[in-house]
């Protein structure tokens, strides 16, 4: 079992490295999801299933949906003359 948390932790660790190290503003986002999944991963494996559903539902759906539809209305704004 400790190894499981060590492979969680390393995980979630590297896709947060992802996510500060990425300069492209989408890639960033996509980053961010997958942060999401790999934190949902490590609270599924410390056995708090109910901190998981949440993070599932906010950290990787919720709050990038919300930054990529903040992304396009940037684009669509500076497209306009």
């Amino acid at each position: 079992m400790n190894w499981l948390v060590g492979i969680a932790l390393l995980t979630s660790a590297l896709s947060g490295l992802l996510v500060v190290t990425s300069r492209i503003p989408r890639r960033q986002i996509y980053a961010m999801g997958a942060n999401g999944v790999a934190l949902a991963l490590l609270f599924f494996v410390l056995q708090a299933p109910d901190v998981a559903y949440s993070e599932i539902a906010v950290g990787t759906v919720i709050v990038p949906l919300l930054f990529l539809i903040t992304l396009a209305a940037v684009a669509v704004n500076r497209a306009r003359p």
